[in-house]
């Protein structure tokens, strides 16, 4: 992490960039000095002047480009800044003695080398291969490009081109201020001449974008490491989204000792762990600052979703922020009871799908593989209803492998078919089970989703289970005080004119019935300026990047 020091030594040199970005540009456009002129033109041809004027340009488009990325302390960025400022020092010095600009691009330029140890982010390795290919295979396309064009292009211009003039006139496109003397006959001989600077450009920017792009994960945990995330779920797991880090979607960041890990997924800035840190308490703090300079080195933005409030002051201790996105409802199995006036409704679906004939059956792993082929028939109806694809991350998905080591709980219709089905998990030292997947078919009688749920909090306190977890109500008790932050109160305005869409009023009313406690929920965060890159990561893990599925389907 950097210190007060290091943080305004980076914007200043990110700044400066900028500033050396515009000015190279301005001067690029700017007559040169005649007095200056007259001393330079004696030594340096006119030809290689002007050849000064258009790497000043371009040199200060890339700057600017550049300069935000300083400020993500890409190594790249800083090792390219330092190039383009030795090209633009010599590109003012030819092109008219401008002496001012070489001084401010000098005094940038030893800046950048004083500050070398700070640039430590990484790009993704494959993609600056590929961006250097690109930057290489640009020059020589835009070379043939220009080469072939004016050799074939007859009558478009007062020159018929034989192959080394149309050589040496493309690089003159480039290096001389009057395109050596070309003169276009025709529109379409102009357009061709125009085009030659955007297709330069366009292939440029991209491979820029290649060079800058943030480290992208290529291969999941490995075999050994899942299996050392395993052992530690097992002995301090104690949140319902224990299970779901040891999904094949997750990539693990371990301590120094190896007793605590953080499960997240990466896409594009964002790097999202599942919950707090799995470990032993006393490894909180190391774990998070672990992962917030490991992300800064892979030029990630660290973000911590659906955490507990209980290491709240930890985060905010480390300069991150905080924002409630709903409430876990748990169901306390010691005191629930379909006694009393509020239980009616609850009593009566029991009581009448039960007269009817409707069963629940409880199965133990390993399930048979006969069973999940009709629970996918049920799920795949359920989907279909949803109009939408598997959610992933932070909930489990219809896996044949996942559900086979579950315990699943199925309704059955008084002709022997499924109706409704779910599965649940534990949550290890926590002596609570968690809902995960609940499917049904289209058409149910009324009152079996009631049916299931009460059926499964009986068994389960009969199994002596203190709660039973029913999940996230999603944006539930956010921005409800007077007190709260601007930005609960904003995703509150959102929770009441997206409900019709997500309907995220309706999951919270069903699982309200059941007479819940409700547990907040946050989203843990760097700061507002990388809140836009963190939801976007959000939505993409959360979806597994099927992102029109995703606002397609329902809350």
């Amino acid at each position: 992490m950097l210190n007060k020091r290091q943080r305004i030594g980076l914007w200043t040199a990110s700044i400066l960039t900028a500033i050396v970005g515009v000015v190279n540009l301005i001067s690029a456009v700017t007559p040169n000095s005649p007095r200056r002129t007259e001393l330079i033109e004696q030594f340096v041809p006119f030809d290689i002047r002007a050849g000064g004027h258009f790497f000043a340009a371009i040199t200060g488009f890339i700057l600017l480009t550049l300069a935000a990325n300083l400020l993500r302390r890409k190594r790249v960025a800083w090792l390219l800044t330092v190039g383009l400022l030795i090209v633009t020092i010599i590109s003012h010095l030819i092109k008219g003695l401008d002496y001012e600009e070489s001084l401010l691009a000098g005094v940038l330029l030893g800046q950048l080398i004083l500050m070398r140890n700070v640039f430590t982010a990484q790009s993704d390795r494959p993609s600056i291969t590929q961006g250097i290919r690109v930057l290489i295979g640009a020059l020589l396309f835009t070379l043939a490009y220009g080469t072939v064009g004016f050799f074939l292009l007859d009558r478009q211009y007062t020159v018929n081109f034989d192959l080394p003039e149309a050589l040496l006139q493309t690089l003159a496109m480039f290096f001389t201020a009057d395109n050596a003397g070309l003169e276009p006959t025709t529109r379409f001989g102009q357009f061709f001449a125009d085009s030659i600077y955007l297709v330069g450009a366009s292939t440029l920017a991209y491979a820029l974008f290649m060079l800058l792009r943030p480290v992208l994960l290529r291969n999941s945990a490995l075999d050994v490491e899942r299996k050392r995330a395993k052992e530690i779920v097992e002995q301090y797991g104690k949140s319902s989204l224990a299970r779901f880090t040891l999904f094949d979607d997750k990539t693990y960041y371990f301590s120094p000792s190896g007793k605590s890990f953080i499960g997240y997924v990466a896409k594009g800035r964002g790097a999202i762990a599942l919950g707090d840190p799995i470990g032993p308490l006393e490894e909180r703090q190391e774990i998070i600052v672990g992962f917030q300079l490991f992300c800064e080195k892979n030029d990630w933005y660290p973000a911590f979703y659906q955490t507990l409030p209980d290491d709240l002051d930890i985060y905010k201790s480390l300069g991150y922020r905080t924002v409630q996105i709903g409430e876990e409802a748990i169901v306390d199995l010691h005191s629930f009871t379909l006694q009393g006036k509020a239980n009616q409704n609850l009593r009566n679906a029991l009581n009448r799908l039960t007269k009817s004939g409707h069963q629940v059956k409880f199965y133990q792993p390993p399930i048979a593989n006969e069973l999940l082929t009709e629970l996918r028939s049920a799920s795949d109806e359920w989907l279909k209803m949803m109009q939408g694809a598997e959610k992933k991350f932070s909930v489990g998905w219809f896996d044949y492998d996942y559900l086979r080591e579950c315990e699943i709980v199925v309704v059955y219709t008084p002709e022997k078919t499924i109706s409704a089905f779910a599965n649940v998990v534990s949550e290890y030292q926590k002596n609570e089970i968690t809902i995960d997947l609940m499917r049904r078919r289209t058409d149910i009688e009324k009152g079996t989703m009631e049916f299931l749920f009460v059926s499964m909090f009986q068994h389960f306190q009969q199994l002596n289970y203190d709660g039973f977890n029913l999940g996230l109500s999603a944006l539930s008790g956010v921005g409800e005080t007077q007190n709260s932050p601007t930005l609960e109160k904003a995703l509150k305005y959102l929770y009441e004119h997206l409900n019709k869409f997500y309907n995220f009023k309706g999951l919270h009313t069903f699982k309200d019935k059941f007479s819940p406690h409700w547990e907040p929920r946050y989203l843990v965060y760097p700061n507002l300026a990388v809140l836009p890159d963190v939801v976007v990561a959000l939505v993409r893990a959360d979806s597994g990047d099927r992102l029109l599925d995703y606002f397609k389907a329902g809350a």
